[in-house]
């Protein structure tokens, strides 16, 4: 099982699997109707405070990465998304234009090594 990402302004493949769109806001000038999206976790996402604070500011990655693992450590939606990934390929969608520091490089992470932790 495969866990990708994607912005959800890049067209849709058929090897993309599932596609979760895993941000807690829709993006702008995206219609629902034409976004190939199967799934909306928004409460995935990390929290609007944490958000706000991370302004997508590369210099405050680490942290963000640091404080949206403690969130997603207690996050009972997670085990959901694992288990999706676990039946077939996930393709995790963000909004953001930075393709290294956003929350599904960080979710998508956190789901494959939790994932291999359970098939041990």
């Amino acid at each position: 099982m495969l866990v990708g990402i994607k912005r959800i302004y890049d067209k849709a493949s058929i090897t993309d699997g599932k596609r979760v769109f895993v941000d807690r806001l829709w993006p702008r000038g995206v219609k629902k109707s034409t976004a190939n999206v199967d799934l909306w976790m928004k409460d995935i996402a990390p929290s609007n405070e944490l958000r706000l604070w991370f302004d997508h500011d590369p210099k405050k990655w680490e942290s963000f990465k640091a404080r949206y693992v403690k969130e997603l450590e207690s996050n009972k939606h997670v085990s959901d998304l694992i288990k999706l990934a676990e039946k077939g390929d996930v393709t995790l969608l963000y909004a953001a234009k930075d393709t290294e520091h956003n929350n599904a490089v960080v979710l998508s992470e956190y789901m494959e090594a939790n994932m291999e932790e359970s098939a041990e």
